[in-house]
């Protein structure tokens, strides 16, 4: 666990130059979840870079807020299921890297097209209810933003998951408060997400998404309270734009990229770890 943040410092400078290289991306959600997708990849999930679609016998990742597929490419890359290389080509013509994850380029570790918010729960319950017709033990965990959830879908697989005893399910709310347009509470409130959750018979958790040692250990803990007859819920209160200091907690770095003296500023506050590609 101890090189984590070393591996989150270099996924968040991925990020950066891979939005900054095209001049188009989502740094903000991406840099805020880096230590979360970090412990996820690197420390927690039981996962094979040897890819099959099928994913039986091992953990499954389910990516809901899409936009933020800077983070989902390096963590895939760095973890090894494809050559790092290729995030040099993030969203050029014929690229694999779209700016949403697709499934039909066959890019190893994506296991469903998320650019419609909103449907990654409903994906994800079904991957967890294969598990459990099959008798496979492992589990599958998701992440969601936050302002994700004002959409009606989502409340939909909510009710259904603990409903069906969806127990084998940890998913993962990025609670920045943070949205396209502004913060969550002026565009659609989501009122107490923790209520909301317990009152549909969730087992909800809660973390500080930019503190690894925590995220590991809740994690840790949320592996521990599968099987019990609830889905999990782990409210992660996050920073956008984590990591860099002009980006740090404002909505405007939701989608646009840092221009050539942002992206110097930006570097220079993320030590490079295991070489840039």
């Amino acid at each position: 666990m101890s090189k984590l943040p070393q591996i989150a410092s270099q996924i968040r400078r991925d990020i950066v130059r891979m939005v900054h290289a095209v001049q188009s991306g989502h740094p903000g959600g991406s840099l805020g979840c880096a230590d979360f997708m970090t412990a996820l990849y690197f420390e927690i999930m039981e996962h094979n870079t040897d890819f099959k679609m099928n994913g039986v016998n091992e953990d499954l990742f389910f990516l809901s807020n899409g936009h933020i597929s800077p983070l989902m490419y390096s963590v895939l890359a760095r973890s090894g299921y494809f050559d790092v290389a290729e995030l040099s080509s993030f969203r050029k013509i014929n690229s694999r890297l779209q700016g949403h994850p697709t499934t039909h380029d066959h890019l190893p570790g994506i296991r469903m097209a998320s650019g419609s918010l909103g449907q990654g729960l409903s994906v994800a319950v079904g991957a967890a209810l294969t598990k459990k017709l099959n008798g496979d033990s492992h589990l599958v965990y998701s992440l969601h933003g936050d302002g994700e959830l004002q959409e009606g879908q989502n409340w939909e697989a909510i009710m259904f998951a603990p409903h069906n005893k969806v127990d084998n399910l940890i998913a993962t709310v990025d609670y920045n408060g943070q949205q396209i347009d502004g913060s969550t509470d002026k565009v659609l409130s989501l009122g107490n997400l923790k209520t909301k959750f317990e009152a549909f018979n969730w087992l909800v958790l809660e973390m500080n998404g930019n503190d690894m040692n925590e995220v590991v250990n809740t994690l840790q803990h949320a592996k521990t309270l599968t099987g019990k007859g609830s889905p999990i819920c782990i409210l992660m209160k996050t920073e956008m734009g984590k990591g860099v200091d002009f980006m740090e907690g404002s909505h405007e770095w939701h989608g646009i990229a840092p221009n050539d003296e942002q992206l110097a500023k930006a570097l220079a506050q993320l030590p490079e770890t295991l070489g840039d590609y």
